[in-house]
């Protein structure tokens, strides 16, 4: 995967409302102008969830592109084509995702719902906390692939690997 230009990366889950908005937010911060970040969803809520900016507000990360939109703006001719796209949630994994053009790297990074959490504001406000952080270490681990010097094979590997990071473990660099 040898390019000049930045690469594209697009981060799908059922809602587009909170998970995958915290995940283009922290890749627009920590790519550096390596990667377009990109979010949608299978069934898009409409809007996003008002803890998630808050969330992002807090950690001083960009909120003004966020927006709940469809898999399917990225699907339609025209459309950056993706290098990587990468599936957030458990429902958006077993669904069918669109043939994306280009044939992108694929890997499920699942994450639990933070919109999901039941309790009062501090449950709520931990759930989503929790969800940034899991998003934050893969995508920091992600970032700092030598992405250009490994073969398709190697880098699927390592994308899946990226997955199962929960608790800031390392993984082979």
């Amino acid at each position: 995967m040898t390019t000049e230009r930045a690469f594209n990366v697009l981060f799908l889950c059922t809602g587009n409302s909170a998970r995958t908005i915290m995940a283009e937010a922290i890749l627009m911060r920590e790519g550096r102008g390596r990667f377009n970040a990109y979010s949608a969803g299978s069934h898009p809520k409409g809007a996003v969830n008002p803890d998630a900016l808050r969330l992002l507000e807090k950690l001083n990360c960009r909120t003004d592109f966020a927006r709940s939109k469809s898999w399917d703006e990225f699907a339609s001719p025209g459309s950056p084509v993706m290098d990587f796209v990468f599936t957030i949630c458990d429902t958006a994994a077993n669904e069918t995702c669109p043939v994306w053009p280009g044939h992108p790297m694929t890997a499920h990074w699942g994450i639990p719902d933070p919109a999901m959490a039941e309790g009062g504001v501090a449950e709520k406000a931990i759930a989503f906390a929790d969800a940034f952080r899991m998003l934050d270490q893969r995508i920091s681990i992600f970032v700092k692939l030598p992405i250009t010097s490994l073969d398709r094979m190697s880098l699927q590997r390592r994308l899946d690997a990226i997955g199962q990071v929960e608790d800031g473990s390392a993984i082979e660099r």
